[in-house]
């Protein structure tokens, strides 16, 4: 885990994902990229595109190479290598974009925030973020000085096309020491018999080395209501479901479903691309 992008709009919610990125970094001696983007009327972003200065809105981009100054000199961000990028566009697209120029690893931002962030996950905005990228994106909730996970929950049914993200998975808890809780969710309308569910998750988990894991079956009435109350069962410090770039969440997930967990948990939420 090389790099990590961090989208801040000076938020006390995105400063939240920064501390925790940092964290992060430090463990994994990790550089930072810390991107700020400004949304401009269309004929305005035509004249940047053209190489011309506009004097308002070169205002704007020395007040926040300002504020980005200003972040970049905090103390929890001492010995990391922490650098800066403003990008005239719309901040979803930005943030995708700078992600595979970049080469990035993993993405830290925070629920919602002053100036969007607020229905970052609602509508197609969660759709553009959550199905599109191709790196896992680490959502945090609150402020967290200490982060650790000693307890993730993922939560899958387990199917041959979550192999390629769940090597992801395992290597982030491995990283982090954590003890991998491995559940599906059982509810009436798709139910799986114990016996069934257990060999499907058995014959999964053998093609990995998982430093610590254990696998459970959890019965609720739905697969959301389903994946809080059992992370909340194990006392879990980060939940992690994986998306699929053309139909949302992976097969019991939806996009409401992905809306739910990301609303509801108190938690932080990682999602990994199928």
């Amino acid at each position: 885990m090389k790099r990590i992008l961090v989208p801040t709009d000076f938020s006390k919610n995105a400063e939240h994902a920064l501390k925790v990125a940092a964290q992060i970094a430090k463990k994994n001696n990790s550089e930072i990229l810390l991107v700020h983007m400004l949304e401009l009327p269309q004929q305005n972003s035509d004249a940047i595109s053209q190489g011309r200065e506009i004097p308002e809105v070169m205002f704007f981009k020395n007040a926040v190479l300002q504020k980005l100054e200003d972040l970049m000199a905090q103390d929890y961000l001492s010995e990391i290598a922490v650098s800066e990028i403003i990008q005239f566009e719309l901040a979803f697209d930005g943030i995708l974009k700078i992600s595979k120029a970049h080469d990035i690893d993993l993405v830290v931002m925070g629920s919602h925030g002053a100036s969007g962030f607020k229905e970052m996950f609602v509508g197609s905005n969660a759709e553009k973020v959550v199905r599109n990228s191709e790196i896992p994106v680490l959502i945090i909730k609150e402020e967290d000085n200490d982060f650790a996970i000693n307890n993730f929950v993922f939560a899958s049914d387990f199917s041959d096309e979550i192999k390629k993200p769940f090597q992801e998975v395992v290597n982030f808890a491995n990283n982090f020491g954590a003890k991998l809780h491995l559940v599906t969710i059982n509810t009436p309308n798709q139910f799986v018999s114990t016996s069934t569910a257990e060999e499907k998750m058995a014959n999964f988990v053998s093609n990995f080395k998982i430093n610590d894991f254990q696998t459970h079956i959890y019965n609720e009435t739905s697969v959301e209501k389903g994946i809080l109350k059992f992370s909340n069962s194990v006392k879990a410090d980060l939940i992690g479901i994986s998306t699929h770039g053309r139909k949302g969440l992976a097969h019991f997930f939806n996009g409401s479903l992905a809306e739910g967990i990301v609303n509801h948990a108190t938690k932080p939420i990682i999602t990994f691309k199928i």
